[in-house]
């Protein structure tokens, strides 16, 4: 049976170092089975975050050979395994231990954007294209993978500035929802910080459930940010109006 070394992060908030491991490779193994076998065979004190092991649950996200992705749905077989499989935690996170991160950060994010908030009077009818178009942003599973991905709060640490995307597929899925009053707009524009965003894609590249996450999200809500704010025609008539912007 082929072996193959898995190089873990070990450590905590005060730092830490990688540990290799040698795994006996099975058919069909994905790195969590990998982890978890050094888990139960050699490293008991190994923490790993992980639940439904079908990639629903967002929770084994990690960095392997440095690419951010769910170990329950990273095959070991499409990595090459001539060297060294990295296995790290998410570094746009705090390390609690080994490959868990405290992601508690995003769940305060998430408490700013209102809730669904229907019109007085809605009829509760819809067009199945509106439907559909909402539909998309509800496949988010928290895996936080685009979060960790992206430069914003990866390399700049902005997070009291900027939500990032899981939390602009959210409030797309508010936004376009043809039921809902409330207007996030200048919500997206300040404490959101839509505007930190340069459209790099990267968070779309690692989204395990395939969300169109700057096409379809975040460049429709930044149109409408400038269309609010931005817009010469608007600008003109908040002055006539005597009203400035947010």
């Amino acid at each position: 049976m082929a072996e193959v070394t898995l190089r873990i992060f070990r450590g905590d908030r005060n730092g830490g170092k990688p540990v290799d491991y040698k795994v006996s490779l099975t058919p069909g193994m994905v790195v969590l089975d990998a982890v978890h076998a050094v888990q139960a065979q050699q490293a008991p004190d190994l923490a790993v975050r992980w639940n439904c092991k079908a990639a629903k649950c967002g929770s084994c996200s990690a960095e392997v050979n440095g690419r951010p992705r769910l170990m329950c749905k990273t095959r070991m077989d499409a990595l090459p395994l001539d060297q060294p499989v990295t296995v790290y935690p998410m570094k746009s996170f705090p390390v609690i231990k080994d490959l868990a991160t405290d992601v508690s950060w995003n769940y305060k994010v998430n408490k700013k954007i209102p809730p669904f908030q229907p019109r007085p009077d809605t009829d509760w009818k819809m067009y199945q294209r509106d439907i559909d178009r909402v539909q998309e942003f509800r496949k988010c599973i928290e895996c936080f993978l685009c979060q960790n991905v992206c430069h914003v709060l990866r390399e700049h640490g902005k997070m009291e500035e900027f939500a990032g995307p899981r939390f602009f597929v959210r409030t797309a899925g508010l936004e376009m929802h043809p039921l809902d009053a409330v207007d996030r707009t200048a919500l997206l524009k300040s404490a959101l910080g839509i505007g930190y965003c340069n459209i790099t894609k990267c968070c779309t590249e690692v989204c395990p459930e395939e969300i169109h996450i700057t096409d379809n999200a975040i460049i429709p809500l930044k149109e409408r940010v400038v269309d609010e704010f931005y817009d010469p025609l608007t600008m003109l008539f908040r002055k006539v109006r005597g009203k400035g912007s947010t």
